[in-house]
């Protein structure tokens, strides 16, 4: 990146999903534990200067690795190229992520967590999916068994404010549909059990 580019920069408010701050955990193949968690932006922290400079932060760290080699696709990224901010819409089976663009952001060291106040949170249970947080992230460009794209990397990360705990799957309540117990005989006690 030119040096009239940041290489770090403070995201707008979001809400936090995936939250692991404290414990580094291993990617899918087992290997390689990070830290890190997705970052849910509504439609009002899309529209902030903090999201525009995360989004020209990602243009960047894409333009420094590949250059020439990429050509836009019109709607704000490069065609062929995986890129750090995606639709909620996608994952719209999980909470919290409808209406939402998201992002990972994650880190092999462990990021510096504080409160609004700017005390240092050591209680792992105060960082939670659900709660709302800012975070300083920078970005990389990637290229490996055919993948290639840009990621967000985590530094640190303020918690502003609580929030409703996320589960990360779909509530209980939406899974079934009230059964009528009543009508069950002795021989339905199996399915009952």
């Amino acid at each position: 990146m030119s040096d009239n580019t940041a290489r770090k920069v403070t995201t707008p408010v979001f809400r936090g999903s995936f939250v692991n701050l404290f414990e580094a955990k291993p990617g899918p193949d087992g290997k390689n534990p990070k830290f890190g968690l997705t970052m849910l932006f509504d439609a009002e922290a899309q529209k902030t200067p903090q999201f525009k400079a995360m989004q020209a932060l990602a243009v960047a760290a894409a333009r420094e690795k590949f250059g020439d080699k990429i050509k836009a696709d019109g709607k704000g990224w490069f065609h062929g190229l995986r890129g750090p901010i995606r639709d909620g819409a996608e994952k719209s089976d999980l909470e919290g992520y409808e209406g939402c663009v998201f992002a990972a952001a994650t880190t092999k060291q462990q990021p510096g967590v504080v409160d609004a106040k700017v005390q240092r949170i050591i209680d792992p249970a105060a960082a939670y999916s659900g709660a709302y947080y800012r975070a300083t992230v920078t970005a990389y460009a990637y290229e490996q068994a055919g993948n290639k794209g840009v990621a967000f990397g985590l530094q640190n990360v303020q918690k502003v404010r609580e929030g409703e705990r996320m589960a990360g799957r779909v509530e209980a309540e939406k899974d079934f549909e009230e059964v009528d117990t009543s009508a069950f005989t002795e021989g339905d006690k199996d399915f009952m059990a």
